[in-house]
């Protein structure tokens, strides 16, 4: 096999489209993105991401190239600033859509935060999902911070043994989006 080239690098307003994609592959449901954001979800998605100040926001993303092209993407946050990222995301979708939808709280204050992880299919089984959580927990440990959280869909069990082969333990059962998702956490003491 073709040896590669993979490097995990700070996103850029450039990446929105890469970031928007990732949100999407994260939430996974054509329905449920499609109420969030309307049916052009990918767009709306696209601009949250190029926007400062909310949730899916390139200055909170890491992404992995492959060979200079866009693979994956990593997006997460301080869990106590997930209201105001919130309202910054809101805001975008209130502008484009003309509605608000009602979203159920993922993390909370002592938890930095993984949103979001996803990379694209051609991708997959090279290692980039692993590599981007290394370099994503790496730099918040680095930043003094102690525990790292996610949600992951019940159902989701390939995901599930990727975060516990990583350090990740359940903590909880969070509903989201009318699913329930287990709520891991890693901690560095």
């Amino acid at each position: 096999m073709e040896s590669r080239n993979v490097t995990i690098r700070p996103a850029t307003v450039a990446d929105a489209a890469l970031i928007a994609k990732a949100v999407a592959m994260g939430i996974g449901d054509v329905e449920t993105l499609e109420n969030y954001c309307g049916a052009d979800y990918e767009s709306v998605l696209t601009d949250i991401a190029a926007t400062t100040g909310t949730q899916y926001s390139w200055q909170n993303a890491l992404v992995a190239e492959v060979d200079g092209q866009g693979a994956g993407a990593i997006v997460g946050y301080d869990g106590a600033k997930l209201y105001d990222l919130r309202k910054g995301t809101l805001q975008v979708v209130m502008d484009r859509v003309g509605k608000i939808p009602a979203i159920a709280d993922e993390t909370q204050p002592g938890e930095y935060y993984i949103d979001t992880l996803a990379v694209l299919p051609e991708f997959r089984g090279m290692g980039i999902g692993k590599a981007l959580i290394d370099a994503f927990c790496s730099n918040v440990f680095r930043q003094g911070y102690t525990c790292v959280g996610l949600i992951v869909d019940d159902q989701n069990l390939s995901a599930q043994a990727l975060y516990v082969s990583l350090g990740f333990e359940q903590v909880g059962l969070t509903p989201f989006f009318d699913h329930l998702m287990f709520h891991l956490q890693l901690n560095r003491v």
